[in-house]
């Protein structure tokens, strides 16, 4: 039984132009000529199953970039190019591209006391970082260790400062109200106690 009849394809003279100029083009990425052939080759008539053969390409890549390209369709090349046209949509793992004004947000609120936000802890970890950056809607998503990427790369000052926990140190100390948390100095190492001296006493 035949499946079902595959989305022609039909070309302005300006995208066949296009098309024909990008698979000659020897710096051409060979992923986007590739898709630049299935496309002339659906044009000119030719089945998925032709093009998969010739092209060593797999069925279903065939179907995808035939009907991708019909997608676009409507849109002239002035509004989106051919490479966009040909470059692979977006993955929901990828990890965002942050912009100037994002990472500024990002970092002014690391030096921010916890807090301000409502948060009760003296210094902010990653995953609390992470959850704010999202509360405060400036991205909708990201890990907690990709936080901690743009803080570390942003400078010293955001790793440094105080209101930002270092890697390493004491976790952070849950808000006790106004209780004071009792800090109990840590011994410099084994061996007996150093006295002071006589005339120090």
């Amino acid at each position: 039984m035949r499946g079902p009849k595959p989305v022609t394809v039909v070309l302005t003279d300006e995208q066949r132009l296009a098309l024909e100029t990008l698979v000659r083009r020897h710096s051409a990425a060979q992923q986007a000529v590739v898709r630049a052939q299935v496309i002339l080759d659906a044009a000119a008539g030719r089945s998925n199953c032709d093009i998969a053969r010739s092209r060593h390409v797999s069925l279903e890549t065939v179907r995808l970039w035939r009907e991708r390209w019909m997608l676009f369709q409507r849109i002239p090349l002035a509004e989106l190019s051919l490479e966009d046209r040909l470059r692979d949509a977006p993955r929901s793992g990828k990890r965002p591209r942050l912009t100037a004004e994002q990472i500024c947000a990002i970092v002014a609120m690391a030096c921010e006391a916890p807090s301000q936000s409502g948060r009760p802890i003296t210094h902010w970890t990653n995953r609390e970082i992470a959850d704010e950056i999202v509360k405060r809607g400036i991205l909708d998503h990201i890990s907690p260790r990709h936080a901690a990427r743009i803080l570390k790369k942003s400078g010293p000052q955001t790793a440094l400062g105080p209101g930002v926990a270092q890697l390493g140190a004491r976790p952070p100390v849950r808000d006790a109200g106004h209780r004071r948390v009792p800090v109990v100095p840590r011994r410099a190492g084994p061996g007996p106690a150093i006295r002071p001296s006589p005339e120090h006493r």
